[in-house]
């Protein structure tokens, strides 16, 4: 592993954990070049996704992608950073586990607001503002209403 401070290419690994969810491995690294230290993660990954887009482009998927776009939904919540990774572990074994290599970006926008409105409603809100792309205040009132109708 090259080290991001100074690129060295031989960085030694001082301590692995895996996480919480037991779905990742957190290995503390020290540079022997510059003296630093690091934290990488090492996760399984089923096969490489590509995202269809609306407008007939493919893109590589991108898990830091979506850990961004979540994190703006989930920015001010009471979710911890170990929850966040852990939704984004979740939406990515999902999509992983359809089958497909090409994802349309209705289906990660839907899987995403799924496991959105179980974590966390206001968080719920936000993503499907951007997502479904409101216009106008009875917008708003349409998806409070929506989480409404769905709570036990």
């Amino acid at each position: 592993m090259r080290c991001p401070f100074c690129s060295h290419p031989d960085t030694q690994v001082k301590d692995s954990r895996p996480s919480e969810d037991g779905m990742t491995i957190r290995r503390r690294r020290y540079c022997p070049e510059c003296n630093s230290r690091f934290t990488t993660f090492e996760r399984v990954q089923l096969r490489e996704l590509t995202v269809l887009k609306k407008n007939g482009e493919r893109r590589m998927f991108d898990r830091d992608k979506l850990a961004r776009s979540l994190a703006i939904s989930l920015r001010k919540r009471p979710v911890s950073q170990e929850q966040t990774e852990q939704l984004v572990t979740r939406i990515t074994q999902k999509l992983e586990s359809l089958g497909e290599n090409e994802i349309p970006t209705s289906m990660i926008g839907t899987t995403i607001m799924e496991e959105l409105k179980k974590l966390d409603s206001v968080a719920y809100i936000r993503f499907a503002s951007v997502y479904r792309d409101f216009r106008e205040a009875k917008d708003f009132e349409d998806i409070i209403d929506e989480l409404g109708e769905h709570k036990p």
